[in-house]
């Protein structure tokens, strides 16, 4: 039901008949799934984002069994005990870290994959920053200590340990979860930095394994923007016309062309490349 509603969607977008297309039957749909998007309450349009993705993933996947060495990233886990679900979403959408683990004591090295749709980048200033340093801080080593420790296999007790993630697998379509708001005690607020992102050729390389058989640069394809803050916010959109490459706005009902120089915001939340 919900594919068959997104695919509608889809279609009156693209037919061209109109000159705005409101998503209310597909909304309508998914609200039924996930009660949460229902009500008429400030939503979070990352966690949106991931239940429109989950559903469309559940409502298009095949089960296949993985051949042997297929992909060109670590044994994949074995994941989901030697079966993958595969879909358009996985296709176009799903990517893969490596975690490598290595126990301060005995520096032994383990790795852990996990697979993703959408990365969550921490913003390390409050003015003004770009991109490649919320990458960076994203994927600098990091040290788990007290209630954070693994339990080594090697020394079999808990101990400390420095963590550090690598792609090893660039999805085809990479999304980025600016993380604008975060916790101040008891409270919540939004992080206002400016961000700068580029429009194309954003290499991703440094952050990718070696063995990596794709190539790691990407092109902005579209922007998901929040202005406001926690108790009331809008969103609106940036999208590259896949066709002509023209940027447009939509804002509700208004659908604008806008320069490319326009694209970059300091309202910017979800980055699609």
């Amino acid at each position: 039901e919900s594919a068959t509603a997104f695919g509608c969607l889809m279609s009156d977008m693209w037919l061209g008949e109109f000159e705005c297309v409101s998503p209310e039957v597909f909304h309508s749909v998914l609200g039924k799934r996930y009660p949460t998007f229902s009500k008429r309450t400030q939503q979070d349009a990352q966690e949106f984002l991931i239940c429109v993705l989950n559903e469309l993933h559940e409502a298009l996947k095949k089960v296949r069994a993985p051949l042997c060495k297929r992909r060109c990233v670590t044994d994949a886990n074995a994941s989901r005990e030697g079966v993958s679900e595969t879909s358009i979403i996985t296709q176009l959408f799903e990517g893969q870290l490596s975690h490598d683990v290595t126990c301060l004591e005995c520096k032994t090295t383990t790795d852990r994959p996990e697979s993703f749709t959408v990365l969550s980048l921490p913003i390390p200033s409050k003015s003004a920053c770009s991109l490649q340093d919320c990458l960076k801080c994203f994927f600098q080593q990091d040290t788990l200590t007290w209630n954070n420790q693994i339990h080594c296999s090697w020394c079999g007790t808990k101990q400390d340990a420095a963590v550090k993630a690598t792609i090893t697998k660039a999805p085809q379509i990479i999304i980025f979860h600016l993380k604008r708001f975060e916790w101040q005690g008891k409270h919540k607020r939004k992080l206002l930095t400016d961000i700068c992102y580029p429009l194309s050729n954003l290499d991703l390389s440094p952050y990718s394994s070696p063995l990596l058989c794709k190539d790691t640069e990407y092109s902005l394809c579209a922007v998901a923007n929040h202005s406001g803050f926690l108790d009331g916010g809008h969103y609106t959109a940036f999208c590259k016309h896949s066709v002509t490459k023209n940027w447009y706005s939509f804002d509700d009902a208004e659908i604008t062309e806008i320069p490319s120089s326009s694209v970059q915001t300091d309202t910017a939340y979800l980055l699609f490349y």
